[in-house]
């Protein structure tokens, strides 16, 4: 069995992406969908080294950005304990995902209330 995803980017003629939408063979959706923002890792076993393509498109609000990272570091945090069972070490990814979100509120509070 074969399973692709698909994720196209139209660019502006800066090649900021302006629009960003995927589809996969195993999906229920019909169409493709969009997407503001796209986090892609791979890992090259040969040369021991993670390549990411991390994209967003201008309509990416910041608060939308904090969102997209905590819950990529908690998905990421419950993804390294099914592979590695080490739950000590998965408790202080989603301890730090949770204090980097809070601290983003805090941050965007003050911004708000200097505004």
């Amino acid at each position: 069995m074969k399973s692709t995803i698909t994720i196209d980017v139209e660019l502006d003629e800066s090649r900021v992406p302006q629009h960003i939408t995927w589809n996969a063979t195993e999906s229920t959706a019909s169409v493709p969908q969009a997407a503001n923002a796209v986090m892609l890792a791979l890992w090259d076993a040969r040369d021991k080294t993670a390549l990411r393509i991390d994209l967003w498109t201008q309509n990416m609000m910041v608060d939308e950005m904090a969102d997209f990272y905590y819950q990529n570091l908690m998905t990421m945090a419950d993804t390294f304990e099914r592979a590695t069972k080490q739950k000590e070490l998965v408790d202080e990814m989603k301890a730090f995902a949770q204090s980097f979100y809070k601290k983003f509120q805090e941050a965007q509070m003050r911004e708000n209330n200097a505004g």
